[in-house]
């Protein structure tokens, strides 16, 4: 029987896994399809509540990037909670020299009736962004190493 429950949250994940997978500048129509209206999304350069200002939010990053996608590594779900393990490829004309930049992460989804109600992202900003800028980047990158990171 606790599979049964489990199963409405299993195939939202999924759901969720698929629209990520496949996620571009030319179908960000298909995240209404997987977040609730009231969603709650963090990372660690923003805090948006609404799907309309998550949409807003990712309307505004894709159309300055080159290029955008997610490699899943892992995923696991306990109740209505989930983790997903990933590898963000992003190519931005003004980070790096628009060269594409790796960065690993993680998410944190609450589930509920079949859509995502809060997604947090954890990742390194300052692998993201700061060591890609000119002037910064090799400032950070020296903290780091003496850091033993």
């Amino acid at each position: 029987m606790m599979q049964t429950a489990a199963m409405p949250e299993s195939e939202t994940l999924e759901k969720f896994l698929d629209v990520y997978r496949s996620l571009r500048k030319d179908n960000l129509h298909s995240l209404d399809t997987i977040y609730a209206k009231n969603v709650v999304f963090e990372d660690p350069a923003h805090r948006i509540e609404g799907y309309d200002n998550l949409a807003r939010y990712f309307e505004t990053m894709y159309t300055n990037v080159t290029d955008c996608r997610f490699d899943i590594h892992d995923h696991v779900i306990n109740g209505d909670v989930a983790f997903i393990s990933w590898t963000m490829r992003l190519s931005h004309p003004k980070l790096a020299g628009g060269s594409e930049r790796a960065v690993e992460g993680c998410t944190r989804l609450e589930l509920k009736e079949g859509r995502v109600v809060k997604h947090r992202d954890y990742f390194d900003l300052g692998e993201m962004l700061y060591e890609a800028l000119p002037v910064v980047g090799p400032a950070v990158r020296m903290i780091k190493k003496r850091l033993g990171k």
